[in-house]
């Protein structure tokens, strides 16, 4: 059974990659999964996969009830929502009688293993944000609240390591798989790729999507990519730092938003350089398709990622370097220091707009090739193959 009932993030990328990995290899047994009845309507080109690749119909998707699904989202705290989900996972595997769980989203799942709670079947989880680590990391002195949330983590980490139950911990972080690995069974313990498709399914070529966005031909293409509306995305610190840019680079410049459902919030942060008439907004406002992710990118110059303090990895940096595309990014914990190992563009201060503004005159003023490293940004994509996700994660179950 694979529990996930959340319908946007990483889930719809997750659940098309286990279901074809599972159909294309025909692995015995029965796959289960879990999810809202929004997650029917909202991504019906996943659930078709289930249709149109598997015969033998050994995948199947399972409901939660809708007040079951009011219950948990309008939960008043974390920990509530936290004990929601796990009444919710111990229901389903008991009513699907299952043999293994995996539980897509597992931090926000932990605290009742971690008090001891059992489960119907032994279970597994893929874990987004470690962060008691990033002490280890490059000018990264952490606050005393950022301490406490270390010492949790490492407490959390310890019990579960050791419930009596748990199997696998697939950690999307690579630099925490040894520091996890210390608190319990090293083999319990895995690093799973966040999963890239690598082969180009672009459906336009870029200089047609170019002319169907209306952008002009002279302009350099900065992406910003997803839920921009989230405050930590840095929109408002982006803005501001694009506003102190010299007219003659925000004529250089075009401003790409792609994905963004909450329009209202992103044009309210945006207004103040909408009057700029030296720069270019375009906006593609919607859900994208999977399958047209790819044009965008491969459509932008440069790839905009400054996260406010982002913990855990992020599928932008693995979509951009699949597309051989330069980053401007925080330089906080993985997200910074994977672009420093790996070369993926430029890392700055994303909380301080002038050092964003420096970072976006670099881009408009240098060539790429000097502000990135092409075959290391190629290595990190590979390593990082949807192939590479699905097999981890059934081969460890």
């Amino acid at each position: 059974m694979v529990f996930s009932p959340w319908c946007y993030g990483h889930h719809p990328t997750y659940l098309r990659h286990l279901i074809s990995y599972w159909c294309q290899w025909q692995l015995s047994g029965t796959l289960n999964i879990v999810v809202s009845g929004q997650f029917l309507e909202e991504h019906a080109d996943v659930v078709e996969l289930q249709k149109k690749y598997d015969d033998r119909q050994s995948v199947q998707f399972v409901t939660i009830a809708p007040q079951e699904q009011a219950d948990l989202e309008n939960a008043t705290s974390s920990w509530g929502r936290t004990f929601e989900q796990y009444e919710l996972i111990s229901k389903y595997a008991s009513l699907l009688k299952a043999t293994q769980g995996l539980i897509i989203y597992f931090d926000s799942c932990q605290l009742p293993l971690v008090l001891g709670l059992k489960l119907p079947c032994p279970f597994s989880g893929i874990y987004y944000r470690p962060t008691f680590h990033y002490s280890f990391f490059v000018d990264s002195i952490p606050t005393w609240k950022e301490r406490i949330q270390h010492l949790r983590e490492q407490i959390f980490l310890w019990r579960i390591l050791h419930h009596p139950q748990f199997k696998t911990l697939f950690c999307l972080d690579p630099l925490a798989i040894e520091a996890i690995a210390r608190l319990g069974d090293r083999d319990r313990v895995m690093h799973l790729p966040d999963p890239i498709k690598l082969e180009d399914s672009s459906e336009f070529s870029a200089d047609t999507l170019r002319a169907n966005l209306g952008i002009a031909p002279n302009r350099q293409i900065f992406l910003s990519f997803g839920r921009l509306s989230e405050g930590r995305k840095g929109i408002p610190q982006l803005v501001e730092a694009i506003s102190h840019l010299s007219p003659e680079l925000q004529q250089k410049l075009c401003l790409l938003f792609v994905g963004e459902p909450n329009q209202k919030q992103l044009e309210d942060w945006l207004t103040p350089i909408r009057q700029l008439d030296s720069l270019q907004i375009v906006a593609r406002y919607g859900y994208v398709p999977e399958l047209e992710v790819n044009s965008y990118f491969q459509l932008a110059d440069v790839v905009l990622a400054p996260y406010q303090r982002h913990v855990g990895m992020s599928g932008i940096l693995l979509q951009a370097a699949a597309a051989n595309k330069p980053v401007l990014s925080s330089d906080y914990g993985l997200m910074g220091e994977l672009i420093r190992r790996y070369e993926l563009g430029l890392a700055v201060n994303s909380t301080i707009p002038n050092e964003i503004t420096k970072g976006l005159t670099r881009f408009l003023l240098e060539l790429p090739e000097n502000l990135c490293d092409r075959a290391k940004m190629k290595a990190f994509a590979e390593e990082n193959s949807a192939e590479k996700f699905a097999s981890i994660i059934f081969q460890n179950l």
